[in-house]
């Protein structure tokens, strides 16, 4: 099993950043890949970022973050982390950490709130 703690949302104005960090814990040997999702009142939940182990920690971005964010793993603290610069209100939503296993187990975080003011 693994455990997935977000932390870093909160509030800020357009043209601004946040980091989101995602701490990962208990059978982290499983993880092969990670990555960021997220939810807006009344949409759907989906894709920001990913890490993908099994390629060779290739990215994956949402076009409409794409030259904004960027997702990194510091693998001896078992993080993954979300830079998101130049914020727009669109961005508001609730972004979920999402931890992918061997055998196509999959964890997700508690979420933690982003909101964009503009």
């Amino acid at each position: 099993q693994v455990q997935l703690v977000e932390s870093g949302g909160g509030l800020v104005q357009a043209g601004g950043s946040l980091r989101l960090s995602c701490a990962a814990s208990g059978s982290i040997f499983s993880i092969i890949d990670m990555g960021w999702y997220r939810q807006a009142p009344g949409k759907q939940r989906e894709l920001v970022a990913n890490l993908l182990r099994g390629s060779g920690d290739s990215t994956n971005y949402a076009d409409s973050v794409k030259g904004r964010f960027t997702i990194s793993r510091d693998n001896a603290k078992n993080t993954v982390v979300l830079q998101m610069n130049s914020l727009k209100p669109e961005d508001t939503a609730v972004y979920y950490c999402n931890a992918i296993g061997k055998g196509g187990s999959s964890w997700w975080g508690q979420g933690t709130q982003v909101t964009v003011s503009s």
